[in-house]
């Protein structure tokens, strides 16, 4: 199933004006605060009308300017996931999550671990609990799409370190597209799987996360410090002493901490800035990954 973006719309001093397609996966729209990436998924969703465009997921047209086909927001089978979760406060968890129907509930409140938090109010939960409730909820309405609003944003790392899985579990499950508003690189090289650069409301490129990101033509797009390569590999041992080693395409590298179980697929991030050249084997350094690399352009 994949979702096609192509629309327009003018506001006051900025204009969007944009095309993409999302496969299923998670599409990730990445940019600066203010290039467009809340109002590319408020389109989506039927929150925002634009001037002009199109909107198909799969075979059906969710908004077409120049036929004026326009689906009300509650008949395009969206779920949406914001920045701060919208729990009703009145509500327990497990009313939260039924709120907007119960397609496949307990495996749904298995994979995001809520079995514990059924009985409990919004106010008493953690932030990365509640995300993982919004998200529950969103899920059990039986969405043909997933739209998340730079979910993460309001949580500190823990938070984040702990909700991060359940997505990637979601990415991993589920068939169909999710659409994922980030400006934290660290985000898209774990969870993306087609990644979208907006600046000034217009697409600047866009393909497989691992080509995006490992293409020098974006540095200026996404600032040098965020510049690097994410390599897919698999956990091949545990070290005693809390190294973990990865085997890829390339060889293999020795990373910190554990990444997962024996045989676990897993991504790596290699920021540019942590990369030595040598015209020479190096030595009296403690870098524990030394790679021979051919150079095959500058």
């Amino acid at each position: 199933m994949t979702l096609s973006v192509a629309l327009q719309h003018v506001f006051a001093g900025f204009a969007l004006d944009l095309a993409f397609d999302a496969p299923a996966g998670v599409t990730v729209l990445f940019g600066p605060s203010g290039s467009g990436k809340t109002s590319v998924i408020n389109a989506v969703a039927g929150l925002l009308r634009p001037d002009r465009g199109r909107i198909v997921l799969a075979d059906r047209v969710l908004f077409d300017g120049a036929t004026g086909v326009n689906v009300a927001t509650r008949q395009r089978h969206v779920g949406y996931v914001f920045q701060d979760a919208r729990l009703f406060p009145h509500m327990s968890v497990a009313r939260n999550l039924t709120y907007g129907g119960r397609h496949d509930a307990d495996n749904i409140i298995t994979l995001l671990g809520l079995t514990e938090l059924l009985g409990r109010r919004p106010d008493t939960l953690s932030g990365g609990e509640k995300q993982r409730v919004a998200l529950g909820r969103a899920l059990m309405a039986d969405p043909a799409l997933l739209l998340m609003d730079e979910p993460l944003a309001a949580l500190d790392a823990p938070r984040k370190a702990e909700i991060l899985p359940y997505i990637e579990a979601l990415r991993d499950d589920l068939k169909i597209p999710i659409l994922y508003v980030s400006h934290d690189v660290a985000e898209v090289a774990r969870l993306a799987t087609t990644l979208v650069l907006i600046q000034g409301g217009r697409v600047t490129c866009a393909g497989p996360v691992e080509t995006v990101l490992a293409d020098p033509a974006t540095v200026p797009l996404m600032g040098a410090r965020d510049a690097g390569a994410v390599i897919r590999g698999i956990v091949q041992r545990h070290d005693r002493d809390g190294l973990c080693v990865m085997a890829f395409d390339g060889g293999q590298l020795i990373l910190l901490g554990p990444l997962g179980p024996v045989g676990a697929a897993v991504r790596v991030r290699v920021a540019a800035q942590d990369v030595i050249l040598s015209l020479a084997p190096p030595t009296g350094i403690s870098a524990l990954n030394v790679l021979t690399v051919t150079v095959t352009g500058v």
